[in-house]
């Protein structure tokens, strides 16, 4: 299975947020300079994100997205269905009616056995990645890598985490 960029992207996007301050905020535009990533193709994922409720955007020019909800109430299920879509990785098209000479359609009452295959393991794979929240993810990889990634977010937010408290939320 291939999950796209986006995926990837976005969860190190909220990752990311999940230090700014109670107020703070950061635009696509920083989150996409931080991560090395385009713009554009970011937005699409961070707006897709805050239509499923994990982020909340606010507008105008001190603007920006900040997390919607507790890091252990972020699921990286959530995030991959926000970015992804709900439909399964797999779909099957019952090729097996096709082609020249195909079996009799009574066959086929019963679900196709690697339809069945596929989705048990998609199942599976939800299943696992809804037992990982963000607030899992924090801090993973040892004390010399969290420093450094602590250092680095640091200092990307001295210059560009923007304090929401002098922006509505509601504008």
């Amino acid at each position: 299975m291939k999950l796209g960029d986006g995926v990837e992207q976005a969860i190190h996007c909220v990752l990311l947020m999940s230090g700014l301050s109670e107020t703070g905020v950061l635009s696509a535009a920083a989150l996409a300079e931080f991560h090395g990533v385009s713009p554009s193709y970011l937005l699409k994922h961070l707006q897709a994100m805050a239509g499923a409720g994990l982020l909340e955007s606010v507008p105008g020019p001190k603007g920006g997205y900040r997390l919607a909800k507790a890091t252990d109430k972020i699921t990286l299920l959530d995030i991959v269905l926000a970015v992804e879509g709900p439909q399964p990785a797999f779909r099957c098209a019952e090729i097996r009616q096709r082609g020249p000479n195909p079996v009799a359609s009574h066959f086929f009452k019963a679900p196709c056995a690697i339809n069945a295959a596929m989705l048990k393991a998609e199942k599976a794979y939800r299943a696992e990645l809804k037992n990982v929240t963000v607030a899992d993810l924090n801090g993973r990889g040892g004390a010399d890598l969290g420093k450094a990634i602590a250092t680095r977010s640091c200092a990307f937010f001295d210059l560009h985490e923007r304090n929401r408290s002098t922006v509505s939320s509601r504008e």
